[in-house]
């Protein structure tokens, strides 16, 4: 009993740990977006099921020995793989679509080990039924829900504070091994004749013999006696869907439109892993009639609140109910789930069913909407489903219930499409894509003297630009005349100034540009570059010559020969979440390059959530570079409060007056350390 545990929990452990590793590595490459490890989920979700179908093809039609031989096989060639260290050849060019390019890489990457690590959970409980059938093997699977919650605790925690990126590379891979190690001892054993000494039939494949176990066998081991009908099946693959389909839809709005806080997916992905731990350990721990009413209510409180933009900031209110909702509706589609779990024989093809369902609602979520909805239109509907399947699967319950599940999916429905009308209302332009959802929106008519345009990226204004002709050129919201880009752009008079801003937007910045300036921007995202053209006019109205490099800035900058830039503006915002791989040692390092001796570089750390200024601070002290944080509260109706660090080469430079009398002492945090790409601590760093 203690290998097959013990390889069952290694394997999920190093399932779990190895999605956040490699997202690590990769999510620098690509703008930093959450979209990044959203689409890592859908891959790994998709291996997953991968796997789980070859769970089930070598137990229902391979005998035990071939399938072993397989099976060591593939075990084996997976560690040509370690470790697992992205090599530099997948980084984007830039301008391409994403997507297929960061498959391809974790296919290439991890793709095999992870597969093999997919198929443990059912292939060691089919061994472990093999070899002892009057035991509930079903444990097993919760046994490897509680790994998979530790290592996704963990890793934030324990392993990424304390151990640069590449060790844990290497830690995992030396983890991988001692896997292959373990599981194929479990897979010997399970050849051994069973506990009660009777031979196993290595000429019959795995499932036809466990077929035969004793029905006192299935009862204690609390699975459904008869044969599975074509209702279980679907309900085997549903069930998973819409569990999957909440947590990343779920997951997406809460750290796209409440708060981009460090960590907070980890939140619904442990709600999640929780329910199926609590619906496959216990039968009774499971009770329909107890989840349904609570369940339906949250449902119903999540869909009302998709509509009032008022309370979404509040995340007091919004994590709990949106965390409950996930916790009780995951409880619900996995603790129904677990009711309808079969006898051992079919084993494999639930667990098929399960991984199917689980990726086609990652599927939808992480690569369909994006690309059909102009806005996050997914919760929405993902919260009437629920809804309408429990009216569906819970009919045998007194009449009132599956009643009141209708009642509250058309309340959901009504919610869902009021929550798109209000999101398009004002809205000249609505755009979605990889990189998250773009709206540009009116603020009021034309005519009135106050009236703006808005660029918004999720909930977060990514530039503004007056309709009045004579604020039409004005700098508007962060980048203010009294903001620190504006101050330090208003010291420079030399001519010809060549500018980087790293971070398009509304092209607002080009507005400070001088006939011979040259403005050259970073942008990844090809919807910003088109909506800055089409939908304001800082571009097209600047006196200097614009330029726009398409592509992750870093990776662009690092191609480049030097620029000698006088000003390298950093605002690469990600909904309220600054990447982290552009305030690293490495990315400084770039930066310096490209900039004149005398130059200055312009970091905006506004932020709810993250104390930033110390870490530019840091990594500048490391450059001996001296720095000034311009706190801007001169806040009217175009301008917003703003934070900018000031880093350059020439103290001199800080020292007059214009920079001097305004700079705010930077805050110390002890024990900080200078940002790398292999190490940096956002837990130290959180306001």
């Amino acid at each position: 009993m203690l290998l097959f545990a013990l390889t069952t929990s290694l394997s999920a452990f190093l399932l779990f740990s190895v999605q956040p590793l490699i997202a690590k590595q990769i999510v620098p490459w690509f703008g930093g977006t959450s979209a990044v490890w959203t689409l890592c989920l859908v891959f790994f979700q998709s291996v997953l099921t991968a796997g789980y179908a070859y769970s089930d093809w070598t137990t229902r039609r391979l005998r035990p020995r071939r399938q072993a031989t397989l099976h060591l096989g593939l075990l084996a060639l997976s560690l040509i793989s370690l470790p697992i260290v992205v090599g530099d050849r997948w980084k984007p060019a830039g301008g391409e679509e994403p997507s297929w390019q960061i498959l391809a890489l974790l296919a290439a990457t991890i793709g095999l080990p992870y597969f093999l690590l997919a198929t443990t959970s059912p292939l060691v409980q089919t061994w472990f039924a093999r070899r002892f059938p009057d035991r509930a093997f079903y444990r097993l699977f919760a046994l490897s829900n509680v790994a998979s919650l530790a290592a996704l605790v963990s890793y934030p925690f324990a392993i990424e504070p304390l151990v640069p990126t590449r060790l844990q590379a290497y830690a995992w891979s030396a983890g991988y091994g001692a896997f292959v190690v373990a599981c194929a001892a479990a897979l010997v054993v399970s050849l051994r004749p069973t506990q009660d000494g009777t031979p196993v039939d290595l000429d019959q494949p795995a499932a036809a013999r466990n077929s035969t176990s004793s029905p006192q066998a299935v009862t204690a081991a609390g699975q459904s006696e008869s044969e599975p009908r074509t209702s279980h099946y679907l309900l085997w693959l549903v069930l998973p869907a819409m569990g999957s389909w909440l947590l990343l839809a779920v997951t997406n709005h809460i750290t796209e439109n409440i708060a981009a806080i460090p960590f907070l997916w980890l939140l619904p992905l442990t709600l999640y892993l929780a329910t199926f731990i609590i619906a496959f350990d216990r039968d009774r721990w499971y009770r329909r009639e107890l989840i349904v009413g609570p369940m339906l209510a949250l449902l119903l409180a999540c869909a009302a609140r998709l509509v009032d933009d008022n309370l979404d900031p509040d995340i007091s209110i919004a994590m709990p109910l949106y965390g409950a909702a996930l916790f009780m509706a995951c409880l619900f589609c996995h603790g129904e789930l677990a009711r309808l779990k079969p006898r051992a024989c079919h084993l494999t093809q639930f667990y098929l069913m399960m991984s199917l369902g689980g990726t086609l609602g990652a599927i939808v979520v992480g690569v369909v909407a994006p690309r059909i909805f102009t806005g996050h239109w997914e919760l929405g509907l993902g919260l009437t489903l629920t809804a309408l399947l429990a009216a569906l699967t819970l009919q045998d319950l007194v009449i009132p219930v599956p009643l009141a599940a209708l009642g509250v999916a058309a309340a959901c429905a009504y919610f869902g499409w009021d929550e798109r009308l209000q999101y398009r209302n004002g809205a000249h332009l609505l755009l979605r894509s990889f990189y998250g959802s773009l709206r540009t929106i009116d603020m009021d008519p034309p005519e009135v003297p106050e009236a703006m345009r808005q660029l918004v990226h999720g909930t977060i204004i990514h530039g503004q630009q007056a309709f009045a002709p004579e604020l039409r050129t004005t700098p508007t919201s962060y980048y203010g005349t009294t903001s620190g880009v504006g101050l330090a752009l208003g010291t420079m008079t030399n001519p010809g100034r060549r500018i980087a801003m790293i971070g398009l937007g509304a092209g607002t910045i080009a507005a400070y540009g001088r006939a011979g300036d040259v403005v050259r921007f970073y942008e990844i995202n090809p919807q910003v570059v088109d909506v800055a053209h089409r939908e304001f006019s800082f571009l097209g109205d600047s006196a200097a010559t614009i330029e726009i490099a398409l592509g992750d800035a870093r990776l662009s900058l690092a191609r480049e020969a030097p620029q000698h830039f006088d000003l390298i503006a950093v605002d690469a915002f990600s909904g309220d979440a600054i990447p982290v791989h552009l305030l690293t040692a490495e990315a400084m390092a770039i930066y310096l390059r490209h900039l004149k001796p005398d130059g200055v570089m312009a970091f905006h750390v506004t932020n709810r959530f993250l104390k930033l200024a110390p870490v530019v601070k840091r990594i500048a002290e490391a450059n001996n570079l001296g720095t000034a944080l311009i706190a801007d509260d001169g806040e009217t109706d175009i301008v917003y409060k703003s934070d900018w660090v000031l880093v350059t080469r020439n103290r001199a430079w800080l020292e007059r007056g214009a920079i001097a009398t305004v700079t705010t002492p930077i805050e110390e945090i002890p024990r900080l350390r200078p940002w790398t790409d292999d190490f940096n601590n956002l837990f130290q760093i959180l306001q």
